[in-house]
C-alpha cells in the first residue's frame, strides 16, 4: 500500500473538519490484525479525529444520533476515496472519534454473542434491529466462525434487521 493511498484518507478527513470549522486533525492507524480484513479485502485503517481542540458539543455535532453523522463521514469517505481508484489502491476506512466506534465495536460484539447463546438456548430465530448496514456486516462477521449459527437480513430499508438462528 503506497503511503499515497494512506494519507489521502486524512487529508480527505481533514478538510471536511475544515471547511465544517472544526478545530481537529487526523490521525492514521492501521490494525495489526484485524478480523474484518481478508487477504481479499482492500487495506483497513482508522482515522481517528484527534478531538483534543473540539468541544463537548461538536463531539456530539461530529458523532450526530446514534453515529449517524460519523457514520455518514465513513461512508463518504470510503465511497469518494475508492473511487476510481484501482483494486492495489482502494482502501476501507473507519473514522473515529472520541473512542465511539471502538465503544459501539464492543457493544455489537457482546449483541452478537447474547443473540448466538439466545438461538442456542430457544432454537429460534433472534432478530436485531436498527443497525446500521456497516453494523450488520460487522455482527455477521462476528459470528461467522459459529459452525452451529447462520446469520442473514431480512426486510428492505430502513426497516433492514439482522436474524440470527440455528444453521
Amino acid at each position: 500500500m503506497s503511503s499515497s493511498t494512506i494519507e489521502r484518507g486524512k487529508q480527505w478527513i481533514e478538510k471536511i473538519l475544515q471547511l465544517s470549522r472544526f478545530p481537529a486533525s487526523v490521525n492514521i492507524e492501521q490494525p495489526e490484525s484485524s478480523s474484518l480484513n481478508s487477504l481479499e479485502e482492500p487495506a483497513s485503517y482508522w482515522l481517528t479525529i484527534n478531538s483534543s481542540l473540539l468541544t463537548p458539543e461538536q463531539i456530539d455535532i461530529l458523532i450526530g444520533p446514534e453515529g449517524a453523522t460519523l457514520d455518514a463521514i465513513q461512508y463518504l469517505a470510503n465511497t469518494i476515496l475508492n473511487l476510481h481508484q484501482v483494486r492495489e489502491q482502494q482502501a476501507s476506512y473507519t473514522v473515529e472519534l472520541n473512542g465511539y466506534r471502538s465503544r459501539r465495536q464492543d457493544e455489537l460484539r457482546a449483541l452478537a454473542e447474547y443473540a448466538a447463546e439466545n438461538v442456542r438456548e430457544t432454537g429460534k430465530e433472534f432478530e436485531i434491529k436498527s443497525l446500521s448496514s456497516a453494523e450488520r456486516r460487522q455482527i455477521h462477521t462476528f459470528l461467522q466462525d459459529c459452525e452451529d449459527i447462520e446469520t442473514f437480513s431480512r426486510g428492505q430499508e430502513p426497516d433492514r434487521r439482522l436474524v440470527v438462528r440455528l444453521r
